[in-house]
């Protein structure tokens, strides 16, 4: 186990690392394009029948091995950021402005657990050995992997499914935090004891380790850990704030694709930066031990 003052925390204006203006900056927003039209590519040609219809709430895998565990989100609409009355509101999660996701999706039911990412590597489409900092393996969501690496793992599904898999979007990912509230945190506007890991949650592993999947409740469409425990890739690019963002829940990428969001907060956490509303940053080369991702699906129904 390891303290959390020893590691990377998110400072005020959202930035996981600030670093030196490096001539292979230029170099960064092509590789992010060109991984995200490769895995759109992939997973858009390879053959699949269509799915067997699969209604709200519904638990699915598409293989009983090696693959998540998804649960279908229903199609809806939300109010995405905070107002400024908030408390640990930020300028980047404003102006607030709806959101409508026209289709119902997938995402995972936890953050990818080592042992799905283990599974990745073992069939050769993952890195290896990807180091746990101590806090073991199997059902411990997978940390010290880049946006990048999260592409692959989501091509590696596409491969081996013949399915649609991807990063979330930020609107996706805030529209299933929220599961159907607007309140402060998935739970209610009160921090409450227990209901995340975060520092200062009042859960045994607070500002020490990550916490295995499921180890707390569940939000109202049944995902958990969407707060607290890992920082979580999406596929968007980072903007300063909402002007004149996507309002369909597609992901938002133009801007600095050097740089990618993430969402949700980690174990070494304070409570403003595990609102449902709060959005962090970072290099997409960045392996971070408080940095993991879920899965989202498209279904064909």
């Amino acid at each position: 186990m390891r303290s959390h003052r020893n590691h990377p925390q998110v400072p005020a204006d959202g930035r996981l690392t600030e670093r030196a203006q490096l001539p292979e900056e230029f170099m960064k927003p092509l590789l992010g394009l060109i991984l995200t039209l490769s895995v759109v590519l992939l997973c858009e040609y390879m053959p699949a029948g269509a799915d067997e219809p699969l209604k709200h709430g519904q638990s699915f895998k598409d293989r009983t091995t090696d693959c998540p565990e998804m649960v279908v989100i229903p199609a809806g609409s939300f109010t995405m950021g905070s107002p400024q009355y908030e408390p640990g509101h930020k300028k980047d999660e404003a102006p607030q402005h709806n959101v409508t996701i026209a289709k119902p999706f997938a995402v995972s039911k936890f953050e990818v657990t080592f042992a799905e990412w283990d599974a990745c590597a073992a069939h050769g489409d993952c890195i290896p050995n990807v180091d746990d900092h101590g806090c073991g393996r199997d059902r411990q969501p997978v940390i010290n992997v880049s946006w990048n690496d999260a592409q692959r793992y989501v091509a590696w599904l596409c491969k081996i499914t013949g399915k649609t898999y991807r990063l979330l979007s930020e609107a996706e990912y805030e529209y299933a935090a929220r599961a159907g509230t607007q309140t402060v945190y998935p739970w209610g506007d009160e921090t409450g004891t227990n209901n995340a890991n975060c520092s200062g949650c009042g859960s045994k592993w607070d500002a020490t380790q990550t916490a295995p999947v499921g180890s707390f409740r569940p939000n109202q469409f049944g995902l958990h850990d969407m707060v607290g425990n890992v920082w979580e890739w999406v596929e968007d690019c980072p903007h300063e704030d909402y002007d004149q963002p996507p309002v369909d829940g597609s992901a938002w990428m133009t801007g600095n694709c050097g740089q990618h969001r993430l969402r949700g907060g980690s174990w070494a956490s304070l409570f403003d930066e595990i609102r449902s509303a709060n959005r962090g940053r970072s290099a997409a080369t960045d392996r971070l031990n408080i940095i993991s991702f879920r899965v989202a699906r498209t279904l064909d129904q």
